[in-house]
């Protein structure tokens, strides 16, 4: 009998997060062993941008180095894990029936927003993995809908993670000259701590209105791509109790907060 996986946003700041020493580095290494092992993954990342849903289909995933002037130790680095194009299938059926135009792509590998936190939680790279795209033209509550399509992949033992970010600013991010231990900005930490109180009054579909209106959303996230995951991972986990599961910075303006959506199962 498959074990129900819970539905996680958690935070992947820079890409490297996983060689950083960090509050939020401890955390997703601390992660995956308190996690009932899962079948498989289907991670929803902000670096996958597409007009419609597209899942990958590969079953070798490529290691995706999407990023610049990080040195030559992180372009090296590699996650082999394998994909699972029957899970792809599935979802795409899932996504289609709810009324999506999902496609899936048999060539795409894995980019660093999926593959950083999962070689955190999982550095083995032995859990199947699809990742999902999410589409910067389309609205919080379209993509809080997808999730919900995809929530009965829970039930088969797929844990369903959303990996964006809390906030994401780049240019304060490049140009504030904050170290990686710097305290947050009031209106890093006014916004985080607003968008922690949304979610934890167990409301999702009132969430996704109320998130989507806060008023320092723009500054935290100049382009939605960062959030959106977090709507996709609140509809896979609608009407389940929810936990915030870590609560930190890196770079001052990057929160790298965490929440669960039905993982009662975890150490508080």
């Amino acid at each position: 009998m498959m074990t129900r996986q819970p539905s996680l946003f958690i935070s992947h700041g820079a890409p490297t997060l996983v060689i950083d020493p960090s509050p939020a580095r401890d955390f997703l290494a601390g992660l995956g062993p308190q996690l009932e092992r899962p079948r498989a993954i289907l991670v929803i990342s902000a670096h996958y941008n597409a007009d419609r849903p597209t899942l990958t289909a590969s079953a070798a995933l490529e290691t995706i180095h999407d990023f610049r002037g990080f040195g030559p130790d992180m372009n090296a680095m590699q996650y082999p894990a394998p994909g699972d194009p029957l899970l792809a299938g599935q979802a795409r059926a899932l996504l289609r029936a709810a009324g999506f135009d999902a496609v899936s792509d048999a060539e795409r590998g894995l980019d660093h927003g999926a593959w950083v936190p999962l070689k955190l939680l999982y550095p083995q790279a032995d859990v199947p993995v699809v990742q999902l795209s999410i589409s910067m033209n389309r609205s919080p509550e379209w993509h809080y809908r997808l999730g919900q399509a995809l929530a009965p992949l829970r039930e088969e033992g797929v844990l369903v993670l959303g990996s964006g970010g809390t906030t994401h600013n780049l240019r304060a991010f490049f140009t504030g000259g904050y170290g990686l231990d710097a305290a947050s900005p009031d209106w890093v930490d006014g916004f985080a701590d607003e968008l922690g109180d949304i979610l934890l009054a167990d409301d999702p579909d009132e969430a996704v209105r109320a998130i989507s209106t806060l008023p320092a959303m723009r500054l935290n996230h100049p382009t939605p791509d960062h959030i959106l995951p977090l709507f996709v991972a609140l509809g896979a986990g609608a009407g389940e109790a929810v936990r915030r599961l870590h609560r930190s910075a890196t770079y001052g303006v990057l929160r790298m907060d965490a929440f669960g959506f039905g993982c009662e199962t975890l150490a508080a």
